[in-house]
């Protein structure tokens, strides 16, 4: 091959990528809608199940706390608030959010589902 043609080739080649992205990120892209948390980074669960400890502190509901965490997985709502609270003490959340953070999980641990007889 010729020089002039390897200076098409990339020249078509550069064109087509500045048109892949001009219509990706500004004439079509992605929106994400209806997702749910589960999706959620690691930082972005945790501020999830604090909100979800600061509405239990207030309503003191464990089965809406627990159907809350439950959207996050299938792990337990105990083993969610824990890996939380790990996550929360790592990353040097305030003293109040941490407690917030135990309260659930005191909660989450003694919680038995409607329905459910304790063994």
């Amino acid at each position: 091959m010729t020089t002039s043609t390897w200076i098409k080739i990339i020249i078509a080649a550069a064109i087509g990528t500045v048109l892949g992205l001009v219509y990706g990120w500004v004439i079509d892209p992605i929106e994400y809608t209806d997702i749910t948390p589960n999706i959620l980074r690691e930082d972005y669960r945790a501020d999830y199940v604090l909100m979800a400890a600061e509405a239990y502190q207030s309503e003191q509901d464990p089965e809406t706390a627990a159907r809350r965490l439950a959207i996050l997985g299938s792990e337990a709502p105990a083993q969610i608030v824990t890996s939380t609270l790990a996550y929360a003490e790592k990353n040097k959340f305030t003293e109040s959010e941490i407690i917030l953070l135990k309260g659930l999980l005191t909660a989450m641990q003694t919680y038995q589902p409607q329905g459910v007889a304790a063994p």
